[in-house]
């Protein structure tokens, strides 16, 4: 990897960004008391959480109604 390059230009060259992301993302809605997923439901939830913490929530539904509507 080009770090120099990389650092340079502003872009993030260590692991922690992604690190708190996994925090944010999937440790807070999913490592609750008492909880368990299903592989298909961790799936589900997860694909809505990135969806509404990316400010793509709209467009997420909008597909997910777009694909039902084809089959």
């Amino acid at each position: 990897m080009r770090y120099r390059y990389f650092r340079d230009h502003g872009y993030f060259i260590g692991s922690g960004v992604v690190e708190a992301a996994c925090k944010t993302v999937v440790a807070q809605r999913l490592k609750g008391s008492g909880m368990h997923w299903s592989e298909k439901g961790l799936s589900h939830i997860l694909s809505i959480r990135t969806a509404l913490l990316s400010r793509r929530y709209e467009e997420f539904w909008r597909s997910r109604l777009t694909l039902s509507m084809a089959a």
